[in-house]
């Protein structure tokens, strides 16, 4: 990965957008999936508003309501494709391409709620001693992404928090993401990244949506 520059803080999206987003996601896992045989293509967006235009990295997470565990979550991390292109994408990914669960069936969507993270840029934290890198990673604020050779891992801001990780444990799990050693983030040759959030949640499957982080 090229960091494309630092990343200068949280997205700036208005509530009313982060709503928008969520809507969309939500409308692209529901019409794209299939109703029969092979999964369907993302559906294209619509309306959307004009900032939806602009490249951003963008991940769908969706979660059981009830007990708020994951059920799938996939992504981009760089600003490369238009947020309009990129949401429906990552929604449908979610519910279909996590390698870690079963696709999502069309009788499970009323039991799903719906989140959507809006990432700032990478940004690449550079030492002389790579062991200083853990005084930069701010929890709650910062998502990880780590590279060495062909492995990378990211973990998004608001995992640190759920797991009640220091900034050292979540340097760790985002090694282990990787499929590195947890010490991994401490070895020369290995890259971090932090990144920020905009973070829209829905409360309930298809009910309102609250901003809850950035």
């Amino acid at each position: 990965m090229t960091a494309p520059g630092a990343s200068g803080g949280s997205p700036t999206y208005t509530d009313a957008e982060g709503v928008e987003a969520v809507r969309l996601a939500r409308e692209a896992i529901e019409v794209g999936l299939p109703r029969s045989g092979p999964r369907s293509r993302a559906p294209a967006v619509g309306r959307a508003p004009p900032s939806f235009d602009t490249p951003r990295g963008v991940f769908v997470t969706l979660r059981e309501a009830t007990s708020g565990e994951l059920r799938g979550c996939i992504g981009y991390p760089l600003p490369l494709l238009p947020m309009r292109v990129a949401l429906p994408r990552a929604a449908l990914g979610a519910a279909t391409e996590d390698p870690r669960f079963p696709p999502v069936k069309r009788s499970e969507l009323g039991t799903l709620t719906v989140e959507v993270s809006l990432l700032t840029p990478p940004e690449l934290l550079k030492e002389e001693d790579p062991r200083s890198i853990e005084g930069k990673v701010r929890i709650g604020t910062d998502g990880l992404i780590v590279e060495r050779g062909e492995a990378t891992g990211l973990l998004l801001p608001q995992v640190a928090p759920e797991q009640g990780w220091d900034a050292e444990q979540f340097l760790q799990g985002v090694c282990t993401k990787a499929g590195l050693r947890s010490g991994a983030w401490r070895e020369a040759g290995t890259r971090v990244y932090r990144f920020q959030c905009a973070v829209f949640s829905e409360e309930r499957p298809g009910g309102p949506v609250r901003r809850t982080l950035g």
